[in-house]
């Protein structure tokens, strides 16, 4: 069945409609439901509850676009032409190193695009359904608008549904769209507002929450692509990928490359032409230095450089989906960062107890229950202090929560809120488990919104009724008529009030949640556990004030960030305040920042957003359409931007950043599935040891770019000075592309995992608009390059006209050269400032062995006969050997010296080289 889906919902504010309005405008029946005869008409007329799915790239579309690089279609060229003149090594090594790109891209790049699918998954694959009167179970993708559904916990919602009927103690955890770390408590109550956040609408569940506890009944008020989580995968729909900047660069920087070297290679065609070479030869000769100068084997030296860094990041947990998301990461000046499960623990954690006027602060973080109470900065022991003893265990048997240990360490099982107070309690060695054996459970009166209140009673060994009780702490504290002081109840005075309010504002103030523990003995059995019987003439216990604290190591993260010069922004469905407190916890909030919510973000034009954008480091209560408006205005300022998130709420701006980064363990599978990079442990500080090896990586692919463009140079320099000096041909088609090829290779992929440079998160993003080669960069491996050709030259010319040798073996001695030379000059290229004795001669032991083992194959063409044949070359002699490893490290001791007068204030600086 194809979509049949309404242009537009005839209301959109259900949540602004009583329950009556909102079942007569669905045109349902509050306890029938729909007719089966009308279920069936409205599912042909709005399609099954599903979510449209955007259709993939083929394996097939994957593996051609590796080939739409400008400069794999020249080398596709050159192939087809040393084809035609038979010259078929050379082609197939071209082809060969296309293919070789090409398979290593696919492997990488081989993930559909499955976001769409992986948002069908959060749908209840099931719903319990009534119509006709009749309760069913029927396939979520069958339910319609008007449809009513029972909800109860544990289950996931089907579709955007209004809450018709409910229990107290009805709560749904919406983090996956809303960011909100706690479940959010639900009502039947219209909403005065029309417009308002998504966050706020307390009488709607949404599709891809799930409820936390008690039971409901809701009427289907939108399905399919209509409901909130639709709408996000047609934002995800909506948003095209954009290459990145370094693959901008290369794609550039290759076709200014080939150019130029068409050029060059036309003037030595031209040259050796005039000076009455044979066309076919000449010809030859051209297409081989065409193929030598073009750097060909730099898109798969790239490729293999950037899989490479992908596996040491996996070391370091983060798994990268897309190869050039390496290099882009490396580059990021802008983090935008959700804050539950992310910055935070998405664990809530009590932080300070107040009993008996005394304010204990809580060590650890999370629900291992691992931490002291502290007293002026210093351990105590609980024995010392029975009224803080007194409150906690209040708040355990006031408590609905498990505390549950596995292999993964501790879980709550229940409310978050209520399991923070469980590990609390155990921190000082409560245990729920030893008090329940001494005081059995007899009644509960479940949480409301109106009261704001918990009773749980129950009876003591003793055969004593006493009712524990915790909620909110103005409110509680109107039914308390005592105090716990010393161990015993004492009348509250008025002082007493003041002081505890005192205390909540202040912690509320820290963004902390605040809740006030009470009981009451009671004289007897009631005849009706009732609120209004019950919760009064209680003795105050204390005030337990919890958040969901940051993550030990992000503060640090944060740090290395800032001396990165890469900002940090926080966006987040949650409060303000709460937002607020944790970043300036973290340390990015400073004295003159700003903090919006989605309603004052809407308020400001993207002009006003654009002027005041570097100011506000925190977005509280946001929507997904927020949060892509965020990214699209640091972008526009030319940003290259971050974005971190574990929920669907995240997901389109996610995908909409440079670098989408999804949370391996609670982030949801559409985000992950849109996202560049998955953190595998959560973990911030990850995502900071993602950039640092995303600048290594650069850094590398500088390196041996450096390195291949500088040889090419060389190799070009030789045929084009010995031509324009009326030199014999120093070197034949075959060696260019030996040299070319093998030599060249090697060292280049052991530049490009070369160890990253130790000062690298201390330099600032480098701009987006820096090209790949610098001028001053260009400029010096022309440098180098003409080094190397000299190298080459003297050699040719001292074995042809010195030693009066023939014209193979100054051939010879010129192609062992060339390729020594260019092993030499592979070791320049680790550090353009530092000396390679004080970089360390063996700290890229990949390097070592590369370079030998070129130069072993090089030497294999000197002397093994077959060898010697295919590339017309003779064996040196001794005396011939200690002038071509003297000439070869010519290139290396010149970059030494280069290198030790820049340090005494030379001239060349780093800002202009790297």
């Amino acid at each position: 069945m194809g979509y049949c889906v309404r242009k537009e919902s005839k209301v959109n504010n259900w949540w602004h409609l009583d329950t009556q309005e909102a079942i007569k405008r669905l045109e349902t029946d509050s306890s029938k439901g729909l007719s089966l005869q009308e279920a069936s008409s409205r599912l042909d007329k709005y399609g099954p509850n599903q979510l449209k799915e955007k259709k993939g790239r083929s394996a097939l579309s994957i593996f051609f676009e590796q080939f739409q690089d400008f400069i794999i279609w020249v080398l596709v060229g050159a192939a087809l032409i040393s084809g035609f003149l038979k010259e078929w090594v050379d082609a197939i090594a071209i082809i060969a190193i296309v293919i070789l790109n090409a398979i290593l891209g696919f492997i990488q790049e081989y993930r559909a695009e499955k976001s769409l699918a992986a948002l069908k998954k959060l749908s209840s694959p099931t719903s319990k359904v009534i119509r006709d009167s009749q309760h069913n179970i029927i396939p979520s993708s069958e339910l319609v608008p008007g449809d009513l559904i029972e909800l109860e916990a544990g289950d996931n919602i089907p579709a955007d549904s209004r809450i018709i009927w409910l229990t107290s103690n009805f709560s749904v955890q919406e983090a996956s769209l809303t960011g909100e770390s706690t479940p959010v408590l639900k009502t039947t109550l219209a909403l005065e507002e029309k417009e308002i956040p998504l966050a706020d609408r307390a009488n709607m569940v949404y599709l891809g929450t799930s409820v936390s506890s008690g039971k409901a009944r809701a009427v289907v008020a939108e399905t399919a692509m209509l409901t909130e989580l639709g709408r996000i995968a047609g934002m995800i729909q909506g948003i095209e990928q954009e290459t990145t900047p370094l693959q901008k660069k290369l794609e550039q920087f290759g076709k200014w490359i080939v150019y130029l070297c068409f050029v060059l290679v036309g003037l030595v065609f031209l040259l050796e032409w005039l000076r009455g070479g044979k066309l076919i030869e000449v010809l030859l000769t051209a297409v081989s230095l065409a193929v030598a100068a073009i750097p060909e084997g730099l898109p798969a030296v790239v490729t293999i450089a950037l899989a490479l860094g992908v596996q040491r990041m996996v070391k370091r947990h983060a798994l990268i989906r897309k190869l050039p998301s390496v290099e882009t990461l490396g580059s990021a000046t802008v983090i935008c960062s959700d804050k539950t499960g992310t910055l935070t623990k998405n664990e809530m954690t009590v932080q300070s107890v107040y009993a008996s006027g005394t304010l204990f602060k809580v060590a650890g973080i999370g629900y291992e229950p691992k931490g002291e109470f502290l007293l002026d900065g210093k351990a105590v022991n609980i024995n010392d202090y029975p009224d803080l003893a007194k409150g906690l265990a209040c708040a355990v048997l006031c408590n609905g929560a498990q505390l549950t240990k596995n292999n993964d360490g501790y879980k709550i099982v229940g409310d978050p809120t209520e399991g923070a107070l469980l590990t609390a309690a155990a921190k000082a060695n409560i245990w729920k488990e030893k008090l329940e054996q001494e005081s059995s459970f007899v009644e509960e009166i479940p949480f409301d919104s109106e009261r704001k209140k918990m009773t749980i009673v129950r009876r003591a060994k003793d055969n004593k009724l006493i009712a524990f009780v915790k909620g909110a702490p103005d409110v509680l504290l109107n039914d308390c008529a005592g105090i716990e002081e010393k161990g015993q109840s004492r009348g509250l005075t008025s002082g007493d009030k003041d002081r505890i309010l005192k205390v909540n504002s202040d912690l509320a103030d820290l963004a902390m949640r605040v809740l006030a523990v009470a009981y009451r003995i009671l004289d007897k059995a009631p005849d009706k556990y009732e609120a209004k019987l019950i919760e009064k003439d209680l003795t105050f216990a204390g005030l337990i004030a919890m958040i969901d604290p940051p993550r030990d190591e992000v503060k640090k993260a944060i740090i290395e960030c800032y001396e990165a010069g890469i900002k940090t922004v926080m966006i987040t469905g949650d409060h303000k305040n709460t937002a607020v407190a944790i970043a300036r916890s973290l340390g990015f909030f400073k004295k003159d920042s700003l903090a919006l919510t989605g309603e004052e973000l809407d308020k400001l034009s993207d002009d006003e957003l654009y002027n005041k954008i570097e100011r506000i480091p925190v977005y509280a209560r946001v929507s997904p359409e927020h949060k892509l408006r965020i990214v699209r205005a640091w972008r526009k300022r030319k940003e290259i931007v971050a974005m971190t998130g574990d929920g669907v709420n995240d997901a389109p701006a996610v995908r909409e950043a440079d670098i989408g980064v999804a949370m391996g363990i609670t982030g949801t599978d559409v985000t992950k599935e849109v996202s560049d990079m998955v953190v595998t442990d959560d973990n911030f500080a990850s995502i900071v040891a993602a950039v640092e090896e995303g600048r290594g990586i650069y850094d590398n692919i500088k390196k041996f770019v450096h390195y291949l463009l500088s040889c090419n140079a060389g190799e070009i320099l030789v045929m084009f000075i010995s031509s324009l000096v009326g030199l014999p041909i120093p070197l034949l088609p075959i060696h260019i592309l030996w040299v070319n090829l093998v030599t060249d290779g090697l060292p280049a992929l052991a530049l490009g995992v070369d160890p990253v440079d130790p000062g690298i998160m201390k330099r600032p993003p480098r701009r987006t608009d820096e090209a790949v080669v610098t001028k001053p960069r260009a400029f010096l491996m022309l440098g180098q390059g003409a080094f190397i050709a000299f190298c080459s030259l003297f050699a040719f010319t001292f074995v042809l006209f010195v030693e009066k040798e023939g014209l193979a073996r100054a051939r010879t001695a010129a192609f062992i050269v060339l390729a020594c030379s260019q092993l030499f000059h592979s070791f320049n290229c680790r550090s353009m400032t530092e000396s390679l004795f004080k970089i360390g001669i063996f700290s890229n032991k990949k390097l070592i062995l590369a370079t030998t083992f070129s130069f072993f194959l090089q030497m294999s063409v000197v002397y093994i006969p077959f060898m010697q044949r295919v590339f017309k070359t003779e064996p040196l002699g001794a005396f011939d050997w200690i002038l071509v490893i003297a000439v070869s490290s010519f290139p290396l001791w010149a970059m030494e010296a280069v290198k030790a007068l820049n340090k005494k204030g030379g001239f060349i600086r780093y800002g202009t080289i790297s």
